[in-house]
């Protein structure tokens, strides 16, 4: 490990700064000397001279011809952009659903290299089920390439709040087995690898705001619409959980006081109405008591009457709900997720609508409504964000002993 220098020198001061340079290459993946500087805060010169030093120790390489890259405004050369070496380490990211496990890891340059999926019954297993996970974190890094020591965190999605702190799910979880459990601590002494846990809507806006719809944004609301329905709510740029980490529960908003009893106890919560088993029940009566959500959204594309305007209804409760998180937020762009984002417009269009007739028009001409582009990766790859968004404290040291002086 490296011999960090004592505070206060001029040395410990550009040890920080190199910290800084490489934690945000970890973040951003791959960025120009421009970038970091607007990212760091610090002048071009110094962090011309910090990529310098970087490069010579062989922990940031130029990476030229990325495709994608646009040449300057003047026409000249596109900009050279810097990434970490590849085989500077690599993190893991852990989606939990309902059926499914799905772990991925990716390098720091952000590659994804190993992308895997084991069919569970997680709900059925409940704690049982980490020793499946355990096992296909093991399985993940034999064929990543990378050793244990390079992995430098694990992030896992869950399906409800996530107690900042303690690191345990909150009462509205669809874990109930799981529940007050500290996951995170539990991981980490069973694999020896830091762990970073939080809800599965927060990792969906993390995966959306670096790789997806909503690169560049800075207000962002991101719903989670499936078996639950969950806000993932991104402020400057940054992830934002409330005071205890329950910050955007979309789903047990009320629109009926007087609807369907929720598993959280109330009456009438968004979840009740136009969630996936809500439209499920609706159509059992006509289409069979064995309907699944994907007949449903393909029975929609095709035409079926009955599933378009289930689906639509669904749209317009989500999108009051989405309204009054407008005018409460005030988000520039809401990205919508999930398995009932594959409806596309059945599904959007009555989202829009009721946002247009129920938020203020100076809040509702502020944002756009848009279908995510990550489908099912996205919380896998939020995952990964979350670990490398938490690098900078871990990172930097580990790499720096390769030889930056």
């Amino acid at each position: 490990m490296e011999d960090v220098p004592s505070t206060g020198s001029l040395e410990a001061l550009r040890h920080r700064n190199r910290q800084r340079v490489v934690g945000a290459l970890a973040r951003t993946g791959l960025a120009s000397r421009a970038d970091l500087a607007r990212s760091t805060g610090l002048s071009r010169t110094t962090v011309s001279s910090l990529v310098g030093e970087l490069l010579e120790a062989g922990i940031v390489v130029e990476r030229e011809d990325v495709p994608g890259t646009s040449p300057t405004p003047g026409g000249g050369r596109p900009p050279v952009l810097l990434g970490l070496d590849r085989s500077a380490g690599a993190a893991i990211g852990l989606d939990l659903g309902h059926s499914h496990i799905r772990a991925a890891v990716a390098d720091l340059a952000h590659t994804v290299v190993v992308d895997q999926t084991v069919e569970l019954d997680v709900d059925a297993l409940g704690l049982d089920a980490l020793d499946h996970i355990c096992d296909l974190v093991e399985d993940a890094i034999d064929k990543s390439g990378f050793s244990r020591d390079a992995i430098i965190g694990l992030g896992i999605g869950l399906a409800g709040p996530v107690r900042l702190g303690t690191r345990t799910l909150g009462s509205s979880t669809i874990l109930p087995g799981w529940q007050d459990v500290p996951i995170a601590e539990t991981l980490e002494d069973r694999l020896g690898i830091n762990v970073l846990a939080d809800n599965d809507a927060n990792l969906g806006a993390l995966a959306e705001l670096s790789f997806g719809a909503a690169q560049g944004e800075q207000f962002v609301a991101y719903i989670r619409a499936y078996s639950g329905i969950g806000a993932g709510l991104i402020a400057d740029g940054r992830l934002y959980r409330g005071a205890g980490g329950t910050a955007g529960e979309l789903g047990h908003v009320i629109v009926d006081e007087h609807g369907p009893v929720c598993r959280c106890g109330n009456r009438g919560c968004l979840e009740t109405v136009a969630a996936e088993g809500a439209i499920l029940e609706l159509l059992r009566r006509t289409h069979g008591p064995d309907i699944t959500m994907p007949e449903v959204l393909q029975r929609a594309a095709d035409g079926d009457a009955a599933c378009r305007r289930v689906i639509a209804d669904a749209g317009h409760h989500i999108g009051v709900a989405t309204a009054n998180l407008v005018n409460i937020f005030n988000p520039g762009m809401v990205v919508v997720g999930g398995s009932l984002a594959g409806a596309g417009d059945v599904l959007l269009g009555p989202m829009r609508d009721a946002v247009d007739r129920y938020a203020i028009s100076s809040a509702a001409s502020d944002v756009r409504i848009v279908a995510g582009v990550l489908g099912e990766r996205a919380e896998v790859l939020g995952a990964l964000a979350l670990v490398f968004a938490e690098a900078e404290g871990v990172l930097p040291i580990r790499v720096a002993a390769r030889g930056a002086a």
